[in-house]
């Protein structure tokens, strides 16, 4: 069946090239189970086809991909590898955040466009172990001194997904003679940068989110991208590939469950075991979630691209993701029940898929954030009709 939120011939088309993978990368996904796995393979066959270029603008080489198609996009890949949508979904949100945003010199984002279009990858490294997610409001305890002819940074960031194939990284430091924290761009083979292998997560393992070490780095003047209160707007819908990559491994489960209950029966029953009440009932439940979280995301995406106020939806973005994420925790429950004791052999992909959409309680904002927004702005809207 087509899905109806495909609605472009350049959709349709990209999907297709994304659909072929989907069984090449379900075919590996058990590989990236082990401690130290990255899905280097799947990267490649994605920068093969160019995906890695998308969010780009279009004066840049890219096709300016909107978010409603990194959406689609990125819970195609999922279906196929969590790990894998994950990973890239970041580079290609940052690289669409740039195109939308502009707050880099043009200069400087033309040229990382151009290292783009040449295949690097680009990834933000904001996490600390000491102040944890800069969602928190915590201050970065690593440093940044300004030297004759630059900055040195010095320093430890978490939760850098993707780090064995990055070429680029963002990263946050305190400057104290500015009292600010600054983000700087970080090249991967600059002196003093290095990846220390701690992500020992028993979800999303191939993301290869190990930590980040930087020893006196030295970069130019130019690498200071923004200040954190710097007063251009920035806009964050990227940040829904979060909320398409557990989309799409809820997909893939709801269809592995599907596909047994169709095929599957034991030696009390003639019929299949989708004949069952029992059976029939979880699947529709499936079907619920699904359709609710992915027509709420795909709805706040389309107004989210239409929008001349992309600012005034915090509320709806931060809503989707925690509907998409607690949904894909459900359906994949749900898909378990229906395969019963087996989706927890090491053989079948539902166990890993059950940790692996649990990951984005974790990913921002969480849901204590998304409720204490919902809750504030409620408040103030009837604050302000008293």
């Amino acid at each position: 069946m087509a899905d109806v939120f495909i609605r472009t011939k350049k959709q349709a088309e990209i999907m297709a090239q994304l659909q072929a993978l989907v069984p090449i990368f379900q075919s590996r996904e058990h590989e990236l189970d082990a401690l130290g796995s990255f899905p280097f393979q799947n990267i490649a066959d994605l920068k093969g086809m160019g995906y890695h270029k998308l969010t780009l603008p279009k004066e840049y080489g890219g096709e300016a991909a909107s978010l409603y198609d990194l959406l689609l996009f990125q819970e195609k890949i999922a279906e196929g590898d969590g790990a894998t949508a994950l990973s890239i979904g970041w580079h290609m949100g940052i690289m669409q955040e740039l195109t939308e945003n502009r707050q880099w010199e043009e200069e400087l984002f033309a040229w990382m466009c151009g290292e783009v279009q040449h295949g690097a990858l680009l990834n933000r490294a904001a996490s600390e172990r000491a102040t944890g997610s800069p969602a928190r409001g915590g201050r970065p305890e690593t440093a940044a001194v300004r030297i004759e002819n630059g900055w040195q940074i010095s320093g430890r960031k978490t939760f850098t997904s993707m780090a064995p194939a990055l070429d680029y990284i963002l990263i946050s430091a305190w400057v104290e003679e500015e009292g600010q924290i600054g983000e700087f761009l970080i090249p991967r083979k600059a002196a003093g940068v290095s990846i220390e292998e701690t992500w020992d997560s028993v979800a999303m393992r191939g993301t290869a989110s190990h930590d980040l070490v930087l020893e006196q780095v030295q970069i130019p003047p130019a690498y200071l991208v923004e200040w954190r209160n710097s007063p251009r707007p920035k806009n964050s819908g990227w940040l829904l590939h979060i909320a398409a990559c557990y989309l799409g491994i809820a997909q893939a489960a709801r269809q592995y469950a599907l596909r047994f209950a169709a095929s599957y029966h034991n030696n009390s029953t003639q019929e299949p075991i989708s004949s069952l009440p029992n059976v029939r009932r979880l699947i529709a439940e499936m079907e619920l979630e699904l359709l609710t979280a992915r027509h709420m995301m795909y709805g706040v995406a389309a107004q989210y691209d239409a929008s001349e106020q992309r600012g005034q939806l915090k509320r709806e973005l931060a809503a989707v993701k925690h509907v998409a994420t607690n949904a894909a925790i459900a359906v994949v429950d749900k898909a378990m029940r229906i395969v019963g004791a087996r989706s927890l052999s090491a053989g079948n992909p539902l166990h890993r898929y059950y940790v692996n959409v649990r990951a984005g309680l974790h990913n921002p904002p969480a849901d204590d954030i998304t409720m204490s927004l919902l809750t504030e702005q409620a408040l103030a809207e009837t604050r302000g009709q008293a």
